[in-house]
């Protein structure tokens, strides 16, 4: 398939147009359908190109000339043929003769008459003739012997005609539409690198800069004459084999502008799909370009990566900088988007990238058929569509929609994808609002239609900046409602309220009591995350949370809720990560009215160290609550598991409540380094370690104490840091018993994926118990915190 556009396919006879008629008129003497019947057949040789402004005022080129091009399979000798040319309502026709022949993939090169004017010459000739031609309208043939043709209208029909060409709008004969209007700086350039051919001229060709190639140019849309395209500068690898270098006269459309530049792109692709068609030309400010101008550019090849210092682990864009632009015509056709999905360019499934040794910009194979990093760097700063786009994320404050084409596996229920160890969903694409506003829209959603744009990289992701505004079919998914517990379950949830802070909103306090009562179900326990002192995000010492707490829990009560309590400790200033003067921490919220209770150990600090007790083979906590290893360096800015000892209808549980390190730091997954290096890991890897040992004292006095580890561990089920965790069956992680669909608590760029997890000890885990992560945040673009709730109803006896 060609790079720059849908594949047009093959075919060895011309259409019959529907609706046809059959009646024949004589011209000049010879038999001539009506126009639109059946066209001249031609399964090689066609005609590529079109010029007629040689010499003439502002003309890049000295003669006018006629470019021929052999798309079958086999070398075809054109001796004893004729160009022939008859002027837009003329039936007196100029010929000129050619010989030799012309290899597959290769072009023949027609010199005709020169003008008055200057202009640079054309490579060297294949056949020189001495017709002057229109510059803006006339009709062109190619016929497979000497005779001069004597129609005015319906010559594509003729007998020995194997290709025909109108061109301009006053073109009195042509395949099915002439072509559109050239000028002394324009010509009409075949599409598909002169391989494209539908029977219609004005489909089958683009108006641009005049390209003459000969014989010698090589085959299928290079650079003819030796003249460099985008193409060439793009290169089939992440970085431009032309990086540094100077261009001069990189031809293409505008397809798009930025307030910094603008993105154009060759309407005569190559064949080979691993090298992108478009590319974008920094400004500096607003261009002066518009939208369908057909441009030269020169200036420096350069690779922009962006994102700054912060950036450092994104791929590059290739770019032209410095560039002195001239516009050789307006209003010109676009090419035609490059579609992604079923019926066009499908992305690789599963992998991302699987042969690079470290980075994609100097190993591995570039292979976009099998490596999702490399099929969409293959069409970067292309016009590309993805037709009834499958929404996988909500649309972001940023304006930020992640979707997949139809077809994409492993979706959840809700219509999300699932993340999995060995598929990262390289088939995903961010749609943004660079350049029109993007809707507001939830999982499951559809972008009716065709949503077009170019395609870009920023922040770590591959982007398609939308050229208007996608209409939306929306999916219909709805908040989820848990069960209510049994009278004897004892009911526990872990929920991450992002930033909570007595200066949010209280629409955000109702609505996060509304999920509490409403959707969880009023459990007994809940173990928050990220709890914020009274200051909220204002760095000024203050590390209590009183007034957040009170402020929550007043608004569950007036939602129509049960009367919580709560008990949490106050970390050091400035010591547990998150938000700079957030003070953010775990907090246990409970109600008392159905059989729970808190037993109170005083002595608990910000950095004393829990421990377990051994009452004659009875497990306690020292300190309830506590805090497991504070000053160990492995929750060096990183919150600290607080450890509770509750009883439930008189029976003992051990809770603790964890938010273990963020993934900040890791490379993302389409960054240049891969495989990426997730550094974060490490941390989170020692933290597991010092729960775990706790666990594991814990059940060392009795093995069958319940215990319930739960939070916003930062980390996938099938992570390392679970695995830690769960060792020698000393815990049971509840992510890891759903059906792979389900399992999700997040979802980031659109992957839907685990970060929050409850883990319960054999005996919890031996029970009935029901498990249920509750969606009612993570897919949705109105959402009260970016982390979905779960609850484990447990019947402890």
């Amino acid at each position: 398939m060609q790079s720059g556009s849908r594949s047009s396919g093959g075919r060895t006879a011309r259409r019959c147009a529907a609706g046809a008629a059959t009646a024949a008129a004589v011209v000049g003497g010879l038999l001539a359908p009506s126009q639109g019947t059946a066209y001249a057949v031609s399964s090689d040789i066609v005609i590529s190109q079109v010029y007629g402004g040689g010499g003439n005022s502002g003309a890049p080129y000295h003669n006018d000339f006629v470019e021929l091009y052999n798309r079958g399979t086999g070398t075809v000798s054109v001796s004893g043929w004729t160009v022939q040319y008859a002027s837009a309502s003329g039936s007196t026709w100029r010929t000129t003769p050619l010989s030799g022949s012309i290899a597959p993939g290769s072009h023949y090169l027609v010199q005709e008459a020169a003008g008055a004017g200057g202009g640079a010459s054309l490579p060297t000739p294949d056949a020189t003739g001495s017709t002057s031609m229109s510059a803006t309208s006339a009709k062109v043939a190619l016929v497979t012997g000497t005779t001069a043709l004597t129609c005015a209208t319906g010559c594509a029909t003729q007998a020995g005609v194997r290709d025909f060409v109108g061109y301009g709008s006053r073109a009195g004969s042509y395949e099915t539409a002439p072509t559109g209007n050239l000028s002394n700086t324009t010509a009409a350039l075949r599409l598909g690198g002169g391989a494209t051919d539908t029977d219609d001229n004005s489909a089958d060709f683009t108006v641009t800069s005049p390209d003459p190639r000969n014989s010698s140019s090589g085959s299928g849309g290079g650079g003819g004459g030796g003249s460099v395209r985008i193409h060439d500068v793009q290169g089939a690898a992440h970085l431009s084999p032309m990086n540094g270098q100077s261009v001069s006269d990189l031809a293409g459309v505008v397809t798009a502008e930025s307030t910094t530049g603008f993105w154009m792109q060759d309407p005569q692709p190559d064949n080979d799909p691993a090298t992108s068609e478009g590319i974008f030309v920094y400004t500096g400010s607003a261009p002066t370009v518009q939208v369908a101008d057909s441009v030269t550019v020169g200036g420096t090849v350069s690779e922009y990566r962006p994102g700054g210092s912060s950036g450092t682990d994104n791929l590059t864009t290739t770019e032209i900088t410095a560039p002195t632009v001239s516009v050789v015509a307006s209003g010109v056709t676009l090419p035609a988007p490059t579609l992604v999905g079923a019926g066009g360019r499908v992305p690789p499934a599963t992998v991302i990238e699987d042969d690079a040794t470290g980075d994609v910009e100097n190993s591995g194979v570039f292979d976009p058929a099998d490596d999702g990093i490399d099929f969409w760097e293959s069409m970067e700063g292309m016009r590309v569509e993805i037709d009834d786009a499958a929404v996988v994320g909500p649309r972001n404050k940023y304006g930020e929609i992640p979707v997949v084409p139809q077809g994409s596996t492993t979706r959840t229920d809700r219509g999300g994808i699932v993340q999995q160890p060995d598929d990262p969903n390289p088939e995903r694409v961010i749609v943004d609002d660079a350049l029109a506003p993007t809707p507001t829209v939830n999982v499951g959603d559809t972008l009716s239609g065709a949503t077009t744009g170019v395609l870009d990289y920023a922040f770590g992701d591959f982007t398609l900046h939308a050229t208007s505004t996608p209409s939306v079919t929306g999916g219909g998914i709805t908040p989820e409602t848990t069960q209510t517990p049994a009278a004897d379950e004892m009911s526990t949830a872990t929920f991450n309220v992002e930033n909570l802070a007595p200066s949010d909103p209280q629409s955000k306090f109702d609505g996060l009591a509304g999920q509490i009562v409403d959707n969880l179900k009023s459990p007994d326990l809940v173990a928050l995350e990220e709890v914020q002192d009274n200051s909220g995000a204002t760095d000024n010492g203050v590390v209590a949370c009183d007034q957040t707490m009170s402020k929550l829990i007043d608004a569950i009560s007036a939602a129509g809720g049960p009367s919580y309590g709560y008990r949490q400790i106050d970390p050091q200033n400035d010591q547990d990560g998150g938000q700079p003067g957030g003070n953010i921490r775990s907090v246990f919220m409970f109600r008392t009215d159905r059989g729970l209770s808190f037993v109170d150990r005083a002595g608990g600090r910000a950095t004393k160290a829990d421990s377990v007790v051994d009452n004659g083979g009875v497990p306690s906590l020292r300190y309830s609550p506590g805090r497991i290893d504070p000053t160990d360096s492995a929750w060096t800015s990183s919150r600290k598991p607080l450890a509770g000892e509750f009883t439930w209808k008189g029976k003992t549980v051990f809770v603790i409540a964890n938010h273990f390190d963020a993934k900040l730091g890791d490379q993302p997954l389409f960054g240049h380094s891969q495989p990426p290096a997730h550094s974060s890991e490490t941390q989170r890897h020692e933290q597991a370690g010092l729960v775990k040992d706790f666990v594991d004292q814990i059940l060392a006095v009795d093995a069958n104490a319940p215990v319930i580890v739960l939070g916003d561990l930062n980390d996938y089920e099938y992570s390392q840091t679970a695995d830690i965790l769960t060792a020698d069956n000393a815990l049971v992680d509840l992510p890891r018993t759903l059906p792979t669909a389900e399992r999700y608590t997040y979802v980031y760029e659109g992957n839907s994926q685990v970060l929050d997890h409850i883990l319960l000890s054999p005996a919890a885990a031996a029970t009935a118990y029901g498990y249920d992560v509750v969606h009612i945040n993570s897919e949705f673009a109105d959402q009260l915190s970016d982390h979905d709730p779960q609850v484990v109803r447990i019947p402890l006896t």
